[in-house]
């Protein structure tokens, strides 16, 4: 393998920046496809709907069903001072209830502090009556550790007063809007623990997830929680020396019985979006099965990868030197995904998140 395709340079290509999608479209469906056949190398520029044409009774579907969270927190410091609180995952421990603080508990969690001084220990950050967070620990990777008090549920604590952490190239002078709730987030969304959208999946409906079903189509769904990890830009010349964030993922046992029972009866695995590819790679055998796994999955996926499981694939967009342009460029390969960029831009495709999807059939 030329080592060319190891160089991080060789993943770079000029993104005219209105090609970036800061809102998505009118509804899921009505975003484009870009369609492309590993065997013929032909492409082809499709309604997203037309999906259902393509995938076949016996086929298995696996969507990835983590839900984002309300991450993002807008306050101030005790002191007085703005400040922004991002947590980069949902805390995992059972909260504890606070002595002298009836109603209240408290969890630990980790995040990104944004503010005109940097936090100290003891930092007291207010986001509202009902939650507050203590800085505990100062990271070296500019992280902290902080001490999340809160009434009631945080999930409904942050519901109240936090919004969704949109990616960093979404730029708009208000945030997040109100449909942001409903739009980034898959309708399928059932696990909360992700920091960023499984965004393959937002093109998808109920209408066309139920005519995949009324063909025979066997649903299947894994749980990996996209961490901001996700948007981390690659600052290695080689490729292979990347260090890859991990992410929290679930395969059940029935899910790898759905797939393992479609792939024995001639199936084909599709896979909505790298989140779903990666789990799935991560949870099969070299023999191709997949099996229950739960856990820190930090699997990375780059040319010279032999796949052992996943055929074809939904996907979006993604940067420029990224991990998940590597990915993809080691499914189809680097020049025919390059290829298939060219054509997108030159067709005005919508890129990234928001954007519009393409569809890799190899078999």
């Amino acid at each position: 393998m030329s080592s060319n395709l190891f160089d991080i340079k060789a993943y770079g290509f000029h993104l005219p920046p209105d090609l970036i999608a800061q809102h998505p479209a009118p509804s899921r469906d009505a975003s484009r496809l870009l369609s492309y056949n590993a065997q013929s190398k032909i492409i082809e520029d499709l309604p997203f709907g037309s999906v259902v044409d393509f995938i076949s009774a016996g086929d298995v579907l696996v969507v990835n069903n983590t839900k984002v969270f309300p991450a993002r927190l807008l306050g101030k410091k005790e002191s007085g001072g703005k400040v922004e609180l991002l947590l980069l995952s949902f805390p995992a421990m059972e909260p504890r209830k606070i002595p002298g603080l009836p109603g209240w508990r408290q969890v630990e969690g980790v995040g990104l502090v944004k503010s005109s001084k940097r936090p100290r220990h003891g930092t007291v950050l207010l986001f509202g009556d009902g939650l507050t967070a203590v800085v505990k620990e100062i990271l070296d990777d500019g992280k902290v550790v902080v001490m999340l008090r809160f009434v009631g549920a945080l999930h409904d604590q942050l519901d109240k007063v936090g919004q969704l952490p949109l990616p960093p190239y979404i730029n708009r002078d208000q945030g997040q809007s109100a449909g942001d709730r409903q739009r980034y987030q898959t309708v399928y969304a059932a696990h909360t623990g992700a920091v960023a959208a499984p965004t393959a999946g937002l093109h998808f409906t109920e209408e066309i997830l139920e005519t995949l079903k009324g063909k025979g189509v066997i649903i299947a769904p894994v749980t990996l929680h996209v961490g901001y990890g996700t948007f981390a830009p690659v600052r290695v010349e080689d490729i292979r020396d990347h260090q890859i964030h991990s992410e929290y993922l679930v395969v059940s046992e029935e899910t790898a019985a759905l797939v393992n029972r479609a792939k024995a009866g001639g199936g084909r695995v599709w896979a909505v979006g790298t989140t779903s590819i990666r789990a799935l790679e991560f949870a099969a055998d070299e023999q191709g099965r997949l099996h229950a796994r739960e856990g820190a999955c930090e699997l990375y996926i780059y040319p010279g990868y032999r796949f052992k499981i996943v055929e074809n694939v939904i996907t979006n967009f993604h940067l420029p030197q990224s991990s998940l342009l590597f990915l993809v460029s080691a499914l189809m390969g680097r020049d025919e995904l390059l290829r298939c960029y060219a054509h997108a831009m030159d067709q005005r495709y919508r890129f990234f998140s928001y954007g519009d999807a393409m569809m890799i059939v190899t078999t």
